[in-house]
């Protein structure tokens, strides 16, 4: 079921009225939780439910028995359980065909010619995401920066919770797990919010990604066909896609999470505003960045250690982060491409620096503060050919492509509506960039109630480009 579909906005409506309905009943909201959030995910294919209850049966176990042992050995084992159950499935799901197929090329390169035909197995929608979110509860109880809960009703709301079930944030459980046991009042202000984080997700969704995906699928998929300008202009309509789609999710999570009373955490803060990779990543994905650095960087040693063991590590999570997107090495390759954009800024220690958004008290960048904003954009463009392209002979097909003679002329495809849309919406983005999304405050620069006009043109671009539902990009991973 998809944010964007008519299913969605008859189910929403129908889960809204009857959660509230219970609102002095906390049990039976989170019971009502549950089940909606099982529908919701059912509706792609109900047999992965039993994954996910697997999953929740087990963590549920695993922090309770961590709890109860005093042995040391035996909380590590539990914990263990834990962990392999879970990367188990992730990568039996994701990633056996990968190494399979690597395997059976490695033989051969030795001459040995293996016969194998790829295993039939179907990606469960989602599975990276709650795979890393239930991680995080049983990691945090052997820590023991959390209690384990003995409400599994709760519990498993917090695991299947349909606004972020299938594509985030990855909540963690120090965050989310508690909203669960507190009773949760109607709050006005908070759903008037929440509507307008969904609008303004939903217009980056529909109008911009969507859009971006027509003619970013167009020329990826016949990039020998088009001149190097336009292959240029293909790999910017491709980062514009995946940031509304992306983004324009979290937006919409976030937003339907305030209709029912919950706060998740913010999973992009204006990254294309970046000036430089480091302040990129404290700004794309929020959530799993930081999921790395408490649950893996940290852990490896983090930045306490020598250089070497900075530059080591800030190249695992880089790794790591690139593999965790999908079973190619073109995934992998963009993660190390971002990994060497980091390097200079961590070897000179200027890696920490850009903590605040550009121009946070200006209205306008200066003129050092739009070069960096340009190359930082113009070096994330070029990572995301590899993120986009089929495989590595499709990624240095199309750079090779870009570096030729055609690189300097106007490009065959030039949709200036799309244009005149990507502007509207980097202009608006700029002027909201100070506040949690775009539109949060826009009452506040606006007056004779202009922003209801506003409103009522987003809804109107959105109702005229939404005629095909299109799946977001990060179900895939």
């Amino acid at each position: 079921m998809l944010f964007n579909s008519i299913d969605f906005a008859i189910f929403l409506p129908i889960v809204f009225t009857l959660y509230w309905v219970l609102r002095n009943q906390l049990k039976l909201q989170n019971l009502l939780i549950v089940v909606a959030s099982y529908i919701f995910y059912g509706m792609w294919d109900w047999r992965f439910l039993f994954l996910i209850l697997f999953s929740t049966v087990v963590d549920y176990t695993m922090g309770i028995l961590i709890e109860k042992n005093d042995s040391k050995n035996k909380k590590k084992l539990f914990l263990w359980i834990s962990i392999l159950v879970n990367l188990g499935f992730l990568g039996y799901f994701k990633y056996s065909n990968f190494f399979l197929e690597n395997f059976v090329q490695a033989f051969s390169f030795l001459g040995q010619d293996l016969k194998f035909r790829g295993l039939e197995i179907v990606l469960p929608v989602g599975i990276s995401f709650y795979t890393f979110q239930t991680l995080s509860y049983t990691i945090d109880v052997y820590r023991k920066k959390l209690s384990p809960t003995k409400d599994f009703i709760a519990f498993s709301a917090f695991v299947s919770f349909f606004p972020q079930l299938v594509a985030g944030p990855i909540e963690r459980a120090t965050h989310l797990l508690p909203q669960f046991y507190r009773k949760r009042k109607f709050d006005y202000k908070l759903a008037v919010n929440g509507m307008r984080q969904i609008l303004w997700g939903l217009f980056k969704k529909v109008v911009i990604a969507d859009n971006c995906a027509q003619f970013a699928n167009q020329i990826f998929n016949n990039y020998e066909d088009y001149s190097g300008s336009t292959l240029i202009l293909g790999a910017v309509f491709f980062t514009f896609q995946i940031y509304g789609d992306f983004s324009g999710y979290s937006d919409i999570a976030i937003g339907i999470s305030r209709l029912f009373g919950f706060d998740l955490m913010r999973n992009f803060a204006y990254p294309y505003f970046s000036r430089d990779i480091a302040e990129f990543w404290r700004r794309w994905h929020i959530s799993l960045s930081t999921w790395f650095r408490d649950y893996l960087y940290i852990p490896l040693g983090g930045s306490r250690g020598g250089m070497w063991m900075k530059i080591r590590n800030t190249f695992i999570i880089f790794l790591v982060s690139g593999f965790w997107h999908g079973a190619n090495w073109t995934f992998i390759v963009w993660g190390a491409l971002n990994a060497l954009y980091f390097l200079p800024l961590l070897l000179s220690g200027k890696n920490r620096n850009h903590l605040e958004v550009v121009a946070y008290d200006k209205s306008l960048p200066s003129f050092k503060e739009i070069l960096q904003i340009g190359v930082t954009f113009g070096l994330t463009v070029f990572a995301w050919i590899f993120f986009r392209a089929e495989n590595l002979g499709h990624a240095f097909g199309y750079i090779n492509g870009i570096f030729s003679d055609s690189i300097i002329g106007v490009p065959e495809i030039r949709p200036s509506y799309l244009i005149a849309l990507l502007v509207v919406a980097l202009v608006v983005e700029w002027i909201g960039r100070r506040n949690q999304f775009a539109i949060e405050s826009l009452r506040i620069y606006s007056k004779f109630r202009f922003h209801y006009l506003f409103y009522l043109f987003l809804c109107y671009l959105i109702f005229i480009f939404g005629g095909q539902e299109q799946e977001f990009i990060y179900f895939q991973f």
